[in-house]
């Protein structure tokens, strides 16, 4: 970039210093994953009040995750073209009102309706993942790799404080209000995104990448064999994280363990992932990422293996939250920056769009498998040594991936 163009770009932030907008979108993050990270927990007192099989629930969540995934190219399209502030504001309507009407859901099309579609689709606009787009166009380079592993952080922030404050809520005030409480929580989100504002291209960007169509960045990402392989890989992390979250306190359950116990469990977990998470971002920049994605899915397989071997007991559980929360979401830096190093920062939040699309059909089959394998044979272990089966898998999908910009033709100079 030009001085004149740094010039440009300085102006165009204003207040919002990069210290301020990573601020912002931490919070944001913190706010949007940490409900929908507690959900797991209204499984048993929904399912009981309206006397439905776990299959009813797991698959309204499998739904939000489906359309979460499916929704989030479009948000990414639409927030690299117009902002990221309007898509974030949108989103953030559309979850609020999916988690408050969701307490109000007496059939399993309602459940689906509210739980699924409004929330799903709203996490695809307010969600981390936006956000994450919004740093990489407003974020100097330098900043970039760490601030993703800080907004990851931050979402497990989210997920640590609202795991036990969900059950404490639910504790004092029933699930219905506790839903109620989550929903206006998420509308803060309004005022927090106008400081991940971004233009409809970046400042400065060099003519042919600024001119690029959506069709042509498409086609020149899905032509592109790393980042097929980067796509196909982060199936696995949708289908384990969503399988843990939803169904983790019941399994506790069905072994004797307190949701007490599962509620710190997963709040663990979010504690953990923020080490994990920061520490993934600064790895990032210093080595190479497909390996860091290697080494966490590997090690996530083995945790699995560890866990659904030893008896289950308390402190078990609580050391397979430390370990898993280490490699939770610290697959995100990693993939968000491959995706910023092979194609740039002009259709960023969009191409991540379509590898977070895979991380949630993943999560989709990952929490309805859940609810069907254990209604049919009493049990969740298939879909654990599955999860472990994926895990190795991407850890040899991700080795092949080579980390060097897209080639593109040249542009001639003019006069």
């Amino acid at each position: 970039m030009t001085m004149q163009g740094a010039t440009k770009a300085a102006a165009s932030v204003g207040w919002r210093t990069p210290l301020v907008v990573v601020i912002c979108g931490c919070v944001i993050a913190m706010i949007s994953f940490g409900p929908r990270s507690s959900l797991g927990f209204f499984l048993n007192p929904m399912s009981q009040a309206n006397h439905w099989g776990r299959d009813v629930f797991a698959l309204a969540i499998a739904i939000q995750n489906l359309l979460w995934g499916v929704g989030q190219p479009f948000a990414g399209a639409i927030a690299d073209k117009y902002g990221t502030n309007k898509v974030l504001a949108f989103g953030a309507v559309l979850y609020a009102a999916g988690i408050g009407l969701m307490g109000y859901s007496t059939d399993p099309l309602t459940l689906d309706l509210t739980a699924g579609v409004l929330i799903g689709f709203g996490l695809s606009a307010s969600s981390f993942t936006i956000v994450i787009g919004g740093f990489g166009k407003l974020l100097p380079e330098e900043w970039r790799s760490l601030a993703f592993g800080v907004g990851t952080g931050a979402g497990s922030f989210g997920q640590f404080l609202f795991s036990p404050l969900g059950v404490g809520l639910m504790d004092h005030y029933g699930w219905q209000t506790a839903l109620l409480i989550f929903s206006g929580v998420l509308l803060l989100i309004l005022p927090l995104s106008i400081a991940l504002a971004t233009p409809p291209r970046p400042v400065g960007a060099p003519a042919p990448l600024a001119g690029q169509s959506i069709k042509q960045a498409l086609t020149e990402a899905f032509g592109h064999r790393s980042y097929v392989l980067l796509v196909l890989g982060f199936f696995t992390c949708g289908f384990q994280l969503a399988f843990v979250t939803v169904h983790l306190p019941s399994y506790l359950i069905d072994r004797g363990i307190s949701a007490q116990v599962g509620g710190w469990t997963l709040a663990v977990i979010g504690l953990f992932n923020i080490v994990g998470s920061l520490t993934s971002g600064f790895l990032g920049g210093r080595m190479p990422k497909r390996y860091i994605l290697s080494i966490i899915y590997f090690g996530r397989a083995l945790s699995i293996v560890a866990f659904i071997l030893v008896p289950a007991t308390t402190t078990t559980t609580l050391i397979f939250g430390a370990v898993t929360g280490l490699l939770w979401l610290s697959t995100v830096p990693p993939t968000s920056g491959l995706v910023a190093l092979m194609f740039g920062t002009r259709w960023m939040t969009m191409l991540f769009g379509f590898a977070f699309f895979s991380h949630q059909v993943g999560g989709f089959l990952g929490v309805l498998l859940g609810g069907i394998v254990f209604e049919r044979w009493g049990s969740y272990d298939p879909v654990w040594w599955l999860s472990v089966f994926f895990g190795v898998a991407s850890a040899l999908i991700n080795l092949p991936i080579v980390e060097k910009p897209v080639v593109r033709p040249a542009v001639p100079a003019t006069a």
